[in-house]
């Protein structure tokens, strides 16, 4: 890996607006995570992969949203505007940082656009899943622990 390849992925990371991206490749383990406007590079050397490393192409995810907001199904007509929160990715639902720990939010909740709402794990990153409007949570979806598909609803949101 050469300067003009750490250059092509931090603009992928940069375009498609990615808080992490991790990649393994001949025992050279490199990763990005967004903290704010800036973008870190941490080189690490790891031990080399037990399993065939795939192609370049397949390593490199495709654009995925913080977090989707749509109406949802069955929105009241007394200008109450129901958002749902769903996954932008495929992983593992968790309503708290850590086991023991208190709920990021409950049901009667009210959240502010960009308040962490869960974290999804994917492929052992922790990304956290914010909301993208003012509200109440009305609803989850998801039981702590699941599995998750992307596209799921996570969250139902009273708009304010």
């Amino acid at each position: 890996m050469d300067l003009d390849d750490i250059k092509q992925i931090l603009n992928l990371v940069r375009e498609h607006d990615l808080a992490e991206f991790e990649l393994e490749r001949d025992g050279l383990k490199v990763r990005i995570r967004k903290a704010g406007r800036e973008v870190a590079f941490v080189p690490q050397v790891a031990p080399p992969p037990m399993l065939a490393a795939l192609p370049a192409a397949a390593a490199l995810p495709a654009a995925a949203p913080a977090a989707n907001v749509t109406p949802g199904p069955g929105a009241e007509a007394d200008s109450v505007d129901l958002g749902v929160i769903k996954s932008p990715i495929v992983g593992t639902f968790y309503r708290s940082a850590e086991p023991g720990a208190p709920s990021f939010v409950e049901i009667g909740d009210v959240v502010k656009k960009g308040q962490v709402l869960c974290i999804i794990e994917a492929m052992k990153l922790m990304n956290e899943i914010e909301s993208d409007c003012d509200g109440e949570i009305s609803k989850i979806y998801v039981e702590n622990g699941k599995p998750v598909q992307y596209g799921d609803r996570l969250f139902a949101v009273k708009v304010a």
